[in-house]
This record gives C-alpha cells, sequence and structure tokens, in this order.
C-alpha cells in the first residue's frame, strides 16, 4: 500500500514554505515542527486577545490553577512554563494588574514570594476551557489516536 496524497485543503510544508528539497527528512521534520508550533502560537494569539490575556499568561494561570487552592513559590512557577525564557516578574505583574492572581510574601521565607489564581483568574480559565479544545480538536485535525501518537512521537524526540 502507497503514501496516501494530502487531501487538497491541506498544504504541505513544501507548499507553505514554497521550498521542495531538504537537505534530509529530519530537516524536514524540524522545519515543519517549527512552523507548525508557529502557526499554532498564532492562532493561540488570535484566540487570546479577545480575553486580554497572552500565550505566557495563559500558560502561567494554568500553572496556578493546578495548584489551586495552594499557592506556590513564584520560582517554581518559571520552572513549569512552556518558555523557560518567559519573564516571570513581569507577567505576574501583568496578572496582577489585571487582578487575576495574587502574590504574597512566603511565611516561611522572607525573600519569596507565593501566587494565587484568584476568583476572576478562574472564572477566565473556565471561559477559555472552551474555546482552548475547539482550537486544539479543529485546527490540529486529528483524531484523539493521531494526536496521541503526535505526543509520543515529539516525546521521543525529546528523548
Amino acid at each position: 500500500m502507497g503514501a496516501q496524497k494530502a487531501p487538497s485543503f491541506f498544504m504541505t510544508i513544501e507548499e507553505e514554505i514554497k521550498q521542495s528539497k531538504f537537505k534530509s527528512t529530519h530537516q524536514k521534520a524540524v522545519l515543519n515542527l517549527l512552523f507548525t508550533a508557529n502557526w499554532i502560537q498564532n492562532k493561540q494569539k488570535e484566540l487570546f486577545e479577545p480575553f486580554g490575556v497572552t500565550g505566557q499568561q495563559y500558560n502561567m494561570l494554568r500553572i496556578l490553577r493546578g495548584q489551586h487552592p495552594k499557592p506556590i513559590p513564584a520560582v517554581e512557577i518559571k520552572s513549569r512554563m512552556l518558555d523557560k525564557n518567559s519573564d516571570v516578574s513581569r507577567l505576574l505583574d501583568r496578572l496582577i494588574g489585571k487582578k487575576l492572581v495574587n502574590k504574597n510574601q512566603c511565611p516561611n521565607d522572607k525573600r519569596a514570594t507565593d501566587i494565587s489564581i484568584t476568583e476572576t483568574g478562574l472564572d477566565l480559565l473556565t471561559k477559555l476551557d472552551t474555546a482552548i479544545h475547539n482550537l486544539e480538536s479543529h485546527y490540529l485535525n486529528l483524531s484523539k489516536e493521531a494526536a496521541k501518537q503526535l505526543s509520543d512521537l515529539l516525546d521521543k524526540a525529546r528523548g
């Protein structure tokens, strides 16, 4: 059985970046991965904009919701961020200004701060949950099995 041709409404990486040859299959895979990651980030940016948050802020709110009702030290948030180069202090200041998170001095360590999500932050995430689910299932255009396989392959690629 030969390889199936992609339906005509899908653009291949060759069509997207107008490049027909690659040095290797691995180079093509890496470029495809980078292109797709940027494509997803752009779709997320469009989705987040009406809610007044960025992708990094959304990531931080998700981390805090996972800890809720317990607070989490700010340094721990950085270690869990998808983008390890995130400026956590700046992101926190913006989320505090939007009343989506609270920042308190850690009772055990006066130099550390504990961060927790507010009810307003939880409400925002609840509104975003459906929109994110629709984005992920609609734009990725993958079955549950294919999405699991892709995730497993990405884990293996980093392994």
